[in-house]
């Protein structure tokens, strides 16, 4: 079994989450990305972080919050996503940047319009009363 390794930006207001759609995918995703080198957790979460939304994580701020793992959207059964999750608190303007096409707020609602494991993160956050 194959495990995708990504670490990931857990942003929350009025309960609803910060999410973002890639250019080229249809769906969207909770902020985050895929570890480089032997970059810690947290050396990934503020490199990916400034290169999608253009803002920069106060280090002394990260809270991990967990680890979720699902069956990874568009690859072949067998090959899961292990999302490693953090709230962080941040400065700069929330502006899409590289790959982001566009960024959005998404409540439990749109279940439809996320990947596996972002279902599994909303339904952890709704049953911590944090997402509407």
């Amino acid at each position: 079994m194959k495990e995708i390794d990504k670490i990931a930006l857990l942003v929350l207001r009025d309960g609803k989450i910060l999410s973002t759609k890639s250019i080229g995918k249809d769906k969207y995703y909770i902020p985050g990305g895929k570890r480089e080198n032997n970059e810690t957790d947290h050396e990934t979460l503020i490199r990916e972080i400034k290169e999608e939304l253009s803002v920069d994580i106060l280090p002394e701020t990260i809270m991990y919050i967990g680890t979720f793992t699902a069956q990874s959207d568009g690859d072949k059964k067998g090959v899961n996503v292990k999302m490693t999750c953090y709230k962080a608190d941040y400065i700069g303007v929330l502006e899409k940047n590289n790959e982001i096409k566009e960024i959005r707020w998404l409540s439990y609602n749109d279940l439809p319009i996320i990947s596996e494991v972002d279902k599994i993160i909303f339904n952890f956050l709704k049953n911590e009363n944090e997402l509407f």
